[in-house]
């Protein structure tokens, strides 16, 4: 039987906030350089999924001998965006129907845990001035390089929504999602996805949030991801399987 003193207690220490700027990262490593550029080219369907991709073109792309390319491949892997079939090769991951579900499902779980505690958190005002820049961001169907810039806004809203919650594990979590929701988004790009309904309902969650009302905000991002959801079910055709 343990004595009073042999116990050991649960120790805390107190982490400081983390700032709103990123700060400068170390220079990337070339492992790190080749998964960024793979990750980037599967996500904006350099490759379309199901395609064959061999080990050899790969290093000879990303300027990398073969070790970096297996270990980006293996985060692919891990992240559900490339498949690793044993001597055959690296297969770009299918956007199926139970992506598309288990994609929105996760989202539903952890953006809006993330809004909801936001509402409940403290943020300086240049914070909200920030989102709500990004929020503006539109895209137009003739215009690739404006749908780009929307999609890259449209994350930088939704993680910085999920910092202001000063959560790490919902930051990683929400930051994770975005992969797969920027490679559904960039797939959608050529069936008119966009429009002004995002960046009107950005603009109504970060209300909710600068108003500090939690319930509503957590609803606002819940209708937002399902409104989205939606839409790309019935782009795609999916929604006429699904019923």
């Amino acid at each position: 039987m343990a004595t009073r003193s042999s116990r050991r207690s649960l120790q805390v220490s107190v982490s400081p906030v983390v700032p709103w700027s990123p700060g400068q990262s170390p220079a990337p490593t070339l492992s790190e350089t080749v998964y960024r550029a793979f990750k980037r080219d599967i996500i904006r369907n350099v490759y379309q999924p199901g395609d064959a991709l061999s080990e050899k073109d790969l290093a000879d792309r990303y300027k990398g001998s073969r070790t970096p390319v297996r270990e980006a491949a293996v985060r692919l892997q891990n992240e559900r965006l490339l498949r690793i079939v044993p001597n055959r090769g690296y297969f770009v991951a299918q956007i199926t129907l139970q992506v598309l579900n288990d994609v929105y499902e996760f989202r539903c779980a952890v953006e809006c845990a993330a809004a909801e505690l936001a509402a409940h958190k403290p943020a300086d005002p240049g914070i909200f001035q920030k989102l709500s820049e990004l929020s503006q961001v539109t895209c137009r169907a003739d215009d690739i390089e404006s749908c780009v810039r929307f999609i890259e806004a449209d994350t930088l809203f939704h993680t910085s929504i999920a910092r202001l919650s000063r959560n790490q594990m919902l930051l990683q979590a929400v930051s994770e999602a975005r992969s797969q929701m920027e490679r559904i988004m960039f797939a959608a790009i050529d069936i008119n996805y966009y429009g002004e309904v995002p960046g009107r309902e950005h603009r109504e969650i970060l209300k909710a949030i600068q108003d500090r009302e939690p319930e509503r905000a957590r609803q606002r991002m819940y209708d937002h991801i399902v409104q989205s959801k939606d839409k790309v079910l019935g782009l795609t055709g999916f929604a006429a399987h699904h019923s």
